[in-house]
């Protein structure tokens, strides 16, 4: 009876530390064990897929493992989030989005197939860069004033990348502010919206340096102010929205890139990939592509990252509000 209890407990003992062993996460030890797989919510040859492709080789040279880019677009960004949702926490499997899919989904859809605050953890946040406002050669505008002055004389439209993005919250606020009456017409994208300034069809527009460069550069369109509070260095003459006298949150704030990881996996992989995001935004690679794309800053940690969800989250969440959208 006694040898039975010895075995019993032995092969007791022995197939608790097998439960344990299974129950316990990855580990940065152990990880990665096998390539990694970054879901990128937005389609190939934007800005969020070069990042994504940029970061994920610097990675794939330190971690000793192939890191693999995969897209899954559609829905804002949602159904990529709940790709990644489903997998397991290891480590193995990232998500790269945007501010859009993580807190304006939130006011966009009634119903979401993910919780942005629980089914993922936040690792690296990158700046989207300065989204300045521009307008066609044929408006008569340098400065923000300059530009009011035209908006409350002339019929005006405003374009913006999309309903409920940045550039429609940058409309709403500016005809807040001024006291004008700008229509904002909404595109699919910045390609077509770019086009439309570049004809004089709209009479401004609001978004990323790089794909207004090439307007800016041939004197098609000038820059007339830019949010945050600091300049651009691209463009250091063009002052802030805030030394124009638009002090709104919305010129205060701006959208950002991050990488991500289904909740639940080991803190210690967190870490490792936060650290190895800041180190990678020093190197000169990818100094020299965040200046291609006009973007000052680059990649920051988790702490940072949890920051500025919880202090700007709240914010963007009343503006997008304010736009009066119906949610899908």
């Amino acid at each position: 009876m006694t040898e039975l209890t010895r075995r019993d407990a032995l092969t007791g003992g022995i197939a608790s530390a097998a439960a344990l062993s299974i129950a316990t996460p990855v580990s940065a030890q152990t990880w990665p064990s096998k390539p990694i797989r970054i879901i990128v919510t937005f389609p190939a040859g934007g800005l969020t897929d070069t990042f994504a492709r940029a970061y994920g080789d610097f990675l794939s040279q330190k971690l000793g493992q192939a890191v693999v880019v995969e897209n899954k677009t559609g829905a804002s960004g949602a159904i990529g989030a709940e790709a990644v949702k489903q997998t397991a926490p290891d480590g193995h499997t990232l998500m790269w989005t945007i501010s859009t899919t993580m807190i304006m989904n939130k006011v966009l859809f009634k119903s979401l197939p993910y919780d942005p605050d629980k089914d993922f953890v936040p690792i690296s946040w990158m700046s989207a860069g300065h989204l300045p406002m521009i307008v066609p050669k044929s408006v008569p505008a340098t400065n923000l004033k300059e530009f009011v002055d035209f908006a409350r004389k002339n019929k005006t439209s405003m374009g913006t990348y999309g309903a409920g993005s940045y550039s429609h919250v940058a409309v709403a606020e500016l005809n807040k502010a001024f006291g004008l009456t700008m229509e904002a017409v909404h595109y699919r994208g910045e390609a077509p919206m770019w086009q439309d300034l570049a004809t004089g069809a709209i009479q401004a527009a609001s978004g990323s340096y790089a794909a207004a460069a090439g307007l800016l550069q041939s004197g098609a369109a000038r820059a007339i102010a830019v949010p945050t509070g600091t300049r651009m260095r691209k463009l250091p003459d063009v002052a802030t929205f805030q030394e124009q006298g638009a002090t709104s949150n919305a010129f205060q704030i701006q959208g950002w890139i991050g990488l991500f990881a289904p909740a639940g996996v080991s803190q210690s992989i967190v870490d490792r990939l936060s650290d190895l995001m800041v180190e990678g935004g020093k190197t000169d690679k990818m100094r020299a592509m965040l200046d291609t794309f006009g973007i000052d800053r680059a990649a920051e940690g988790q702490v940072f990252f949890r920051e500025i969800l919880a202090r700007e989250g709240p914010i963007w969440i009343d503006l997008v509000k304010g736009l009066g959208l119906t949610p899908q």
